[in-house]
């Protein structure tokens, strides 16, 4: 079943809809929200909490890549139940993955927020590949520096280098194009 007919279901209040999201995308975002909350059982509530903002926004939003609006669903409620201190032990590796994005990026005010996420696009969009997919690997889906290193054969001091000359870039950047929250 592809996104369309999903979406469809939804807008039909077809139950249906959570069943055929779960089997097409569940799996992806059992590994967002693990990769942020480090817990199997919360990272299952989360994907749940998923289904469920979901047929509470489509309709009206009517997505055009599901697995986009999942994952950022996903995203967006395990950052939210780190948040919330649910959970005893936080994960250090997302503690440590944004504290290293607010060094290049203050935390914008809600009306800059769009601002923000189109300079990210053109960033991203003007990045060497490899660079982008390791600048998204480690702020997007938080994998650590080695899981990254080990993912594109490289060492972990080469993507942390790289990574670290990438957001001098982004922050340079954003300077040039008047980004100052």
């Amino acid at each position: 079943m592809d996104d369309r007919d999903i979406v469809s279901l939804y807008f039909e209040r077809d139950e249906a809809a959570i069943i055929e999201s779960q089997r097409a995308y569940g799996a992806y975002c059992r590994t967002i929200a693990m990769s942020i909350l480090d817990n199997p059982s919360d990272a299952e509530e989360c994907v749940n909490d998923t289904w469920v903002a979901a047929w509470g926004s489509i309709p009206p939003k009517k997505p055009a890549i599901l697995r986009t609006y999942f994952g950022k669903l996903t995203r967006n409620i395990a950052i939210n139940r780190l948040r919330k201190g649910k959970r005893q032990k936080r994960n250090a590796e997302f503690i440590i993955s944004l504290h290293e994005l607010s060094e290049c990026i203050p935390a914008p005010e809600e009306e800059d927020v769009g601002r923000l996420r189109d300079l990210l696009d053109e960033f991203l969009a003007s990045a060497e590949p490899l660079d982008r997919k390791l600048f998204v690997g480690r702020h997007w889906y938080n994998r650590s520096v080695s899981v990254l290193a080990q993912g594109y054969g490289l060492s972990p001091n080469a993507v942390s280098i790289r990574l670290s000359r990438m957001r001098e870039r982004l922050r340079t950047f954003l300077k040039e194009r008047g980004y100052n929250p």
